[in-house]
């Protein structure tokens, strides 16, 4: 028997579809950046949808909508109004005292056999001390460097208002789009999709909402602790410690390290051995207790895919990416069961087979020889 060689036809069939796919990935290639904010914009979108409903009980839809959106903005102007000034202040005044710093060092060293012995052999002290002179006269390019972040701040901003602007619209004309997408699919899928649809909402929802409480939680514990301790900074750090905290899994150790690294230059080792046992025991609490309590409404994502989430949204979308992580990983893990679903209920229904239907009394079913007349009668 010979084989059959391929047609021409199919042969540029198959041609043509892997110069389609081709294209098309090189155009997504080439729109990454608006593919991302669109993104990003419909995750942000699904996040606020559950407080303008919430507000929509009180309120026309479009004011809840404008308050909702105040709201968010309010928060990173909160944020840069609590941690810019005093790192402005500090870091002046650190630049103009790094020369008497160095001059405490200097002294330091001397009292000292062992580390004067060091100093004499490397010089450290003496290349710290013309560092430190030379630090004030550089506030002038650390400005002009700053200058040069503020065009990438341009572009910071103008990507922001855009994604705002793009889940604004989501958020006003999402539900009826959703709506008419359930509409156009056949009788039997609607329900399911609907059905999802809804589960991703809930479980996006629940998992932003969860994790601002989370994170709120751990910046005012953190904020009341180094307020007692007596650490500089107490707010800085509070907020630092809030953001870090929404990251999953390493966050909430990221910026418990860099606290740290504060505490070693107010009391050391006192003050950090009691911020080290407090850390240790909040992130205790925090992953037994009040995340269980506040995300037990959001769909459970094993940890493993957690880490990889994190890992794929970090890589690709940097830190928003890694914010994302658990909500993307949460909507591909509700499709995936709701596409399981379905195949499991049409295997089902060919194992089965067609239904025999009885026929109704007084009707022959078919194939049955025709009643004579007069038989129903008798």
């Amino acid at each position: 028997m010979t084989r059959r060689e391929p047609a021409a036809t199919t042969i540029l069939r198959v041609v043509l579809i892997i110069v389609g796919v081709i294209l098309c990935l090189y155009l997504i290639y080439l729109l990454r950046k608006p593919l991302s904010w669109v993104f990003i914009a419909g995750f942000l979108a699904i996040a606020l949808t559950g407080p303008v409903n919430f507000l929509s009980r009180w309120m026309p839809r479009k004011l809840a909508i404008t308050t909702t959106y105040l709201g968010l903005i309010a928060i990173p102007a909160a944020i840069i109004a609590i941690v810019v000034p005093p790192i402005v202040t500090e870091g002046t005044e650190l630049a103009q005292r790094a020369p008497q710093y160095a001059q405490d060092v200097q002294d330091y060293v001397n009292n000292n056999e062992r580390l004067k012995e060091l100093d004499e052999k490397y010089g450290i002290v003496s290349t710290l001390q013309e560092q430190a002179e030379k630090l004030p006269s550089r506030i002038g390019d650390a400005a002009s460097a700053l200058g040069d972040i503020g065009v990438g701040l341009v572009n910071s901003i103008f990507a922001t208002v855009t994604i705002l602007i793009l889940s604004i619209f989501l958020v006003a004309s999402g539900p009826g789009w959703t709506r008419r997408l359930i509409e156009l699919q056949p009788p039997e899928h609607r329900a399911r999709m609907e059905r999802a649809f809804q589960r991703i909402g809930r479980a996006v929802g629940a998992y932003v909402a969860g994790a601002a409480v989370q994170a709120t939680l751990a910046g005012i514990t953190t904020f009341i602790v180094l307020t007692i301790l007596g650490v500089p900074f107490a707010a800085p750090l509070a907020v630092l410690t809030a953001l870090a905290d929404l990251v999953p899994l390493v966050g909430a150790t990221i910026g418990a390290i860099l606290v740290g690294i504060v505490t070693l230059f107010q009391d050391f080792p006192t003050v950090t051995i009691i911020w080290i046992v407090w850390a240790i025991v909040y992130q205790q609490v925090e992953n037994s207790v009040i995340q269980p309590q506040i995300q037990k409404r959001a769909v459970d994502v094993h940890a493993f895919i957690v880490l990889v989430a994190v890992l794929f949204g970090s890589t690709l979308f940097g830190i928003i990416g890694a914010l994302l992580a658990i909500p993307v990983a949460a909507t591909i893990q509700i499709t995936v069961r709701e596409l399981l679903a379905y195949r499991r209920e049409i295997r089902e229904r060919m194992d089965s087979g067609p239904a025999i239907l009885e026929p109704p009394p007084g009707r022959p079913g078919p194939g049955a020889p025709p009643t004579p007349p007069g038989a129903a009668s008798s």
